[in-house]
């Protein structure tokens, strides 16, 4: 059959292992995944509340248009709904954007290491990948800004960045949204924006009024909990988001999944409790690994990225065997380290004592 060329040994998304496939694998009662960057805390009560009650007729197709989470994001964020694009979860903005724009004969310029499916489906659709390593964990604007030509498409900025956690200076995005070409269009992809408390931080939403050809990519998955429901959304200009909208799949938010984030969405009372106790369990993660003379990147999310000083998937291993599943630095392309789920105090104060197992086996400690 008449595959593209392209996907030609390309891998699917590899999915980590379950926790009840853990469980069945170890012989273990009790496994606690800290590997997917999900809320420990689950999502607001308030959504818990509404599905135990929730009277919907599920032989009908959800609102193609997602009116009342639309009507709430722009309100929350002050913007017009015609700046909004909701995807089934990120990933699906991410190839809704690279289906729109990319193609062979066109390049996309991104970090090394970043968000693995920009990537991924630029490759699927034939255009050349520009990947430009980090400075310190953090995007090297200016030698990305030296990666675009005539022929870019999309420049790709994870901030904060996965896997390493850290953020780029809103200041150092303004001055090279400000260079990029009116063509190009730069993607900021904010996952994790609930978490960050940085006092440097500007809401980047500012910066579309003035610069058309940015587009910043949220979600509902991380702080709000809702990750199982699968809703992202991107804010725009109106332009912009009127040419991404045709190579959008109809239907691809749910019923349940548009009621629920409108729901998380109001009670941004649990948002900031979850930021605070992840703060706490941060500081759990870093006292360990200073006092221990390991390295790790300053994080602005609910994940660390820190050192282990051996070969990663031995102590993943190791780790998984005592019930932790988190995710090797061999799988992102940082060999050495662990990214971290940063869970709740009494999960991470567990993990802790069985990493310190682990590394003296090892032979690190």
């Amino acid at each position: 059959m008449k595959f593209k060329k392209q996907i030609k040994g390309l891998n699917a998304y590899q999915p980590g292992k379950t926790m009840d496939e853990v469980k069945r694998i170890f012989n273990l009662d009790k496994v606690i995944k800290l590997a997917s960057n999900e809320n420990p805390y689950g999502a607001s009560p308030k959504v818990k509340a509404y599905l135990e009650s929730a009277d919907v007729n599920y032989a009908l197709y959800p609102d193609g248009y997602a009116t009342k989470l639309r009507t709430a994001v722009a309100k929350h964020l002050k913007v017009s709904e015609n700046q909004l694009l909701f995807g089934n979860g990120s990933d699906d903005n991410i190839l809704i954007v690279s289906r729109a724009i990319l193609q062979p004969g066109l390049n996309t310029v991104m970090a090394s290491v970043t968000f693995g499916q920009y990537k991924h489906n630029a490759i699927v659709e034939g255009a050349e990948v520009r990947e430009v390593p980090l400075k310190n964990g953090e995007h090297d604007l200016d030698k990305m800004y030296d990666s675009i030509d005539e022929n870019t498409g999309i420049v790709w900025i994870c901030n904060p960045n996965n896997p390493t956690g850290t953020l780029t200076p809103s200041e150092k995005i303004k001055v090279f949204i400000e260079k990029v070409p009116h063509d190009v269009l730069v993607v900021l992809d904010e996952a994790y924006i609930e978490y960050i408390t940085d006092e440097t931080y500007v809401d980047s939403i500012r910066l579309i009024e003035k610069h058309p050809n940015l587009l910043i990519m949220r979600t509902f998955s991380k702080a709000y909990g809702l990750a199982s429901f699968r809703v992202g959304y991107a804010i725009g200009s109106e332009e912009v988001i009127s040419q991404l909208e045709p190579t959008r799949e109809p239907f691809n938010n749910t019923v349940l999944s548009q009621d629920v984030a409108v729901i998380g969405l109001q009670d941004q009372t649990f948002i900031e409790e979850c930021r605070a106790k992840n703060n706490a369990g941060k500081k759990q993660y870093e006292t360990y690994c200073t006092e221990r003379k390991l390295d790790f990147y300053p994080s602005h999310t609910n994940f660390i990225l820190m050192e282990v000083k051996t070969d990663s998937d031995a102590v993943f291993q190791g780790l998984m065997k005592r019930g932790f599943i988190v995710r090797s630095g061999n799988a992102l392309g940082v060999p050495g380290y662990l990214r971290i789920t940063i869970g709740t105090e009494q999960e991470n104060t567990e993990l802790l004592q069985k990493l310190d197992e682990v590394l003296h086996e090892e032979g690190v400690l």
